[in-house]
């Protein structure tokens, strides 16, 4: 898989649909407590692993998968050492 070609595809995508993007860095392990955003989310991992937890259920998310979180939906995040890096899309 060419992850360069399907990072650019996907900021593409984002930029197209009205998000605005950034990148997120998690150097290391690290747990972000339930919270919700008041933006929808869509996102793809870049580096690392990032375990996502909402309505019962966890999934950990590695380089070039993506996934979406409608604003308002209650959920935790959790890092392993590696940390992770993430391409961000948030549409207030």
């Amino acid at each position: 898989m060419n992850t360069t070609l399907d990072t650019r595809v996907f900021e593409a995508e984002l930029k197209r649909d009205g998000y605005d993007v950034m990148t997120n860095t998690t150097p290391g392990a690290k747990v972000n407590p339930e919270h919700s955003h008041p933006f929808d989310v869509r996102a793809m991992v870049i580096k690392g692993a990032l375990t996502l937890t909402r309505d019962g259920a966890s999934r950990t998310y590695r380089p070039g998968e993506t996934f979406m979180m409608p604003r308002g939906c209650l959920h935790y995040e959790s890092y392993g050492n590696e940390g992770a890096v993430v391409l961000l899309g948030r549409k207030f």
